[in-house]
């Protein structure tokens, strides 16, 4: 689970807890249980503080609703579009870039992820921030196929296929072994690039999965 990292120090007084100590609360009770849990009063009782903590931090409910949207579009969108825009020799080491985020759920929470398309699925508002990321997210992709030289149209479907396909990973759930996912790594740079890859390359992508692991990454 992503978390935001204390940047301040409680409020004087008997105030117990954080702004983020509410944020990343509110952000693991969106994750497990949906956003009409996400409520004052529980999370309060959580925390082991009143209420007058919360509003001394948030406006409203709204308002910390609003912070988990920045926080989403600050961790899961900013990762993706960040690796995309990197410098790369090759194709085949800038889709491994984007890869990144798959294997490593510091970068890219998939749950988070999650969790907010359901909640669009009820805010007709935050439908229309999934659709801005995705937008986002997406044109990143397709600009990384362009510098490598391919039409606009042929970059345009390829990063559709990247992205949705990942996307669609999480959405089904899927339980892969990561020994299995690594396994087919050069197959799937091949059918995202039309590239064949270097056995470098594949040991590249390779060493960055173990560090993630061992640095409490759960590439997935």
């Amino acid at each position: 689970m992503i978390k935001m990292a204390p940047q301040e120090e409680p409020a004087s007084g008997n105030v117990k807890v954080t702004r983020w100590d509410w944020i990343n609360l509110a952000l693991e009770v969106l994750v497990t249980d949906g956003v009409e849990s996400v409520r004052i009063l529980p999370l309060g009782e959580r925390l082991g503080v009143s209420r007058s903590s919360f509003y001394h931090y948030f406006d409203s409910r709204q308002d910390l609703l609003d912070r988990l949207l920045d926080h989403w579009r600050d961790t899961n969108t900013k990762a993706i579009v960040e690796r995309a825009s990197r410098p790369s020799e090759t194709i085949v080491r800038g889709v491994m870039n984007v890869f990144e985020c798959w294997a490593d759920e510091r970068l890219f929470d998939p749950r988070f992820d999650f969790a907010v398309r359901e909640w669009a699925r009820r805010s007709p508002e935050v439908r229309r921030i999934i659709d801005a990321a995705d937008e986002q997210r997406l044109g990143a992709i397709r600009d990384m196929y362009r510098r490598h030289g391919y039409s606009d149209e042929d970059a345009f479907i390829r990063a559709r296929v990247l992205y949705y396909m990942q996307i669609g990973y999480y959405v089904l759930d899927l339980k892969e072994p990561l020994e299995a996912r690594l396994s087919h790594l050069a197959a799937y740079l091949r059918s995202f690039t039309g590239l064949e890859p270097t056995e470098a390359d594949v040991a590249h992508f390779s060493a960055f999965v173990g560090r993630s692991v061992k640095r409490g990454g759960t590439a997935g």
